[in-house]
């Protein structure tokens, strides 16, 4: 591939979605290439549609495998549309969550297994990792109640679990953290959000310098 792909992750309410806005602002003249921001799930028609099904609170009944089979095809369709086609026009592409997300939600938050969930989307992603991946870190707890902040009453399907599903996705991630630690950068998110901007230019920086101009 031509392009480079960053992905973002964290728990709910790392504020992921803010910091890669941030971001993006302060690199889009910095950096050699066009820039893709795209979102998981979602970020095509058809993943967008996806979305809605697995993040409705009104869909409790849905199965655990049902759950994470629907992000593998959210996944591979996102990538068949947005990302393999700018990554082929070489593109530099941030995505809000990609594979990392369900190894720690349905594999270890549903008990699914991260190495059952991996292989399905090993499969979705034809065996695409990212370049580089910053993990927003911060304790489930706090994330939540950023969460009941800002958005009272609004949570999707999966905020809306107890704690203890929380816990265990956070577990999750700090398992996939130490398994891919040249891949995976942590931050600490419950810092001040322009401090958070700031730890993620620096790693951007020092991980894929050739993406900068030199100044």
């Amino acid at each position: 591939m031509a392009g480079y792909f960053i992905t973002f992750e964290g728990p709910d309410g790392a504020g992921k979605t803010t910091v890669l806005e941030k971001l993006i602002e302060k690199i889009k003249e910095q950096v050699t290439c066009e820039i893709l921001v795209t979102r998981e799930p979602g970020g095509s028609k058809i993943a967008e549609a996806i979305r809605e099904i697995i993040l409705d609170p009104e869909n409790t009944e849905m199965d655990d495998r049902t759950e994470a089979l629907l992000y593998a095809a959210a996944r591979s369709q996102h990538m068949a549309e947005v990302v393999f086609p700018a990554l082929e026009a070489g593109k530099l592409v941030f995505s809000d969550r990609f594979v990392d997300s369900s190894l720690a939600y349905q594999g270890m938050g549903r008990n699914l297994g991260i190495d059952k969930v991996a292989e399905i989307n090993q499969f979705a992603t034809d065996g695409l990792n990212p370049d580089l991946t910053l993990f927003l870190d911060i304790k489930p707890e706090d994330g939540l109640a950023r969460i009941a902040k800002v958005r009272p009453d609004k949570e999707d399907r999966l905020e809306k679990e107890k704690l203890s599903f929380h816990k265990k996705v956070y577990t999750g991630y700090q398992e996939i953290v130490k398994k891919y630690p040249e891949r995976i950068k942590v931050v600490d998110a419950s810092q001040d959000v322009d401090y958070v901007v700031a730890d993620c230019l620096t790693i951007l920086k020092q991980q894929l310098p050739d993406l900068f101009e030199v100044k």
